[in-house]
């Protein structure tokens, strides 16, 4: 079945996704819009007469809430925590899409009167990649709820924001026990023992020989071949067996590439899937295929959906490349409403447009409508149970329905494709539709999830007893 654009940075291959990040900017500017200080409310412009976000009513307004009813509330003000990695040195700006995102969504709430009419105070936080612990810590101090943040290193902190009872709606989780806490939500989830097949599925819909023809593309990284041994056991599933040409760059670099690039035309790979992120060296590697005139079909991660790989492309050589997401394309925003809306919030306050700016854009609405059903009670115990009852989401249009409750994955997905410099819808053929089943979502092999979990699905690394759990109505 197929889900109209009306009716989930996609987290890619975990860390390597966000390492990549920082090069997955589709448009707009990349202006610091803050920096790390606390921030309230105060945009201007059309944001004072929104009534809606996308296919969704603003969860904003003015209202009469009141009450101190729990850390971070006030008669007049919620407290929030959020941020991304921007200062980390070896990749600076990393991830600073999604502070922005959420720096601009509270002016832009605030301007329509905050929440039942208590404004919203961010507190913008830069884990630099390494400081997730200091930043946590710091937010168990003055924050209500940790909203929209991507902190790369959360599994660090996770035993802090579990042991000081911080609940948080996150733009994206990476370590096992982070995507699998207690008190934890997210607008895309990305859980341990689900995973999201759609690419794999339109693949085999796509490409006739995909069954016999594939391969994957490994590197020494070990974030890559951990993403690469998810795909394959994935694939082993629906009855893909990868061709094993043997190829395996260096992460790092080669001083030639057309060994590998010999390698797979000599094994006959007609189609060529990686995990791992547009690096120099992945780069390289097309440019042998072509040099050795092997045009092999490419199926690559949400983050190839980037200017760093269309601007790359001006001679052609990555027209095959294929990106299933579960996004909806910046290309889509004269036919998608919440893409237009969040490009035109973002770029309004000078922030970086990008895919994971979406994504912490819907974790922030998320967490916003949650807040407004709250009303007086705010409390974090509130929260848990409001949140806990959302089963479908899409951020008013942003990206394909997803069970943030339930913290499961999407069932649904589209391809674009690269054609010179630009990136195009290619399936399903409609712009701004998903193609859906029931067979897009596969269990994955408890031997890769890191962590153990309950028989809720939670970790229990780092468990208590006195964790804040949803409460039955």
């Amino acid at each position: 079945m197929k889900v109209d654009k009306i009716g989930r940075l996609a987290a890619g291959a975990l860390a390597v996704t966000l390492l990549a990040s920082c090069a997955s900017s589709r448009s707009g500017t990349d202006a610091t819009s803050g920096g790390g200080g606390t921030r309230d409310g105060g945009a201007e412009g059309a944001a004072a007469s929104a009534t809606s976000f996308g296919t969704m009513p603003s969860p904003c307004g003015k209202g009469d809430a009141k009450g101190s009813t729990d850390q971070g509330v006030t008669d007049s003000e919620i407290r929030i925590g959020f941020g991304d990695d921007r200062g980390f040195t070896s990749a600076p700006g990393l991830s600073k899409e999604m502070g922005d995102a959420v720096s601009a969504m509270i002016d832009w709430c605030n301007q329509q009167g905050g929440i039942n009419g208590r404004k919203i105070k961010g507190d913008q936080y830069d884990a630099a990649y390494t400081q997730s612990v200091k930043v946590v810590q710091q937010a168990c101090k003055q924050d209500f709820m940790l909203v929209g943040q991507g902190f790369a290193m959360d599994d660090a902190a996770e035993q802090y924001r579990v042991g000081c009872k911080l609940p948080t709606v996150a733009g994206y989780t990476v370590g096992p026990n982070a995507a699998m806490g207690p008190m934890k939500y997210e607008a895309v989830p990305y859980p341990v023992d689900m995973m999201n097949i759609g690419a794999l599925r339109i693949a085999e819909k796509q490409f006739p020989d995909f069954k016999g023809k594939t391969d994957l593309l490994h590197t020494t990284s070990p974030a890559v071949e951990t993403g690469n041994s998810k795909i394959a056991a994935a694939m082993k599933q629906i009855g893909i067996t990868p061709l094993d040409c043997g190829v395996k760059t260096n992460n790092a670099g080669e001083s030639s590439y057309t060994p590998f690039a010999l390698k797979l035309k000599k094994c006959g790979a007609k189609n060529l899937w990686t995990s791992g992120s547009p690096t120099p060296a992945a780069l390289g590697l097309l440019e042998a295929d072509d040099r050795a005139g092997i045009k092999p079909t490419y199926l690559f991660e949400a983050t190839w959906y980037s200017t760093l790989v269309s601007e790359w492309n001006k001679a052609g050589i990555g027209n095959d490349i294929n990106i299933g997401m579960i996004f909806q394309p910046f290309e889509n925003a004269a036919k998608v409403p919440a893409v237009k809306q969040y490009m035109d919030i973002v770029n309004a306050h000078h922030g970086k447009v990008a895919l994971l700016g979406m994504q912490a854009t819907s974790a922030f609405l998320l967490w916003a409508q949650s807040a407004k059903a709250c009303g007086s009670d705010l409390t974090r115990q509130c929260m848990v149970n409001e949140l806990s009852k959302v089963h479908e989401w899409t951020g008013g249009g942003l990206h394909a329905p997803t069970d943030p409750g339930a913290n499961k994955p999407a069932s649904c997905a589209l391809m674009v494709r690269l054609n010179g410099t630009k990136f195009e819808q290619v399936f399903p053929k409609n712009v701004g539709e998903f193609e859906c089943g029931g067979d897009f979502v596969v269990k994955t092999d408890p031997k890769t999830w890191g962590t153990s979990l309950n028989g809720d699905r939670t970790s229990t690394k780092f468990l208590t007893g006195d964790v804040i759990k949803p409460q039955s109505s």
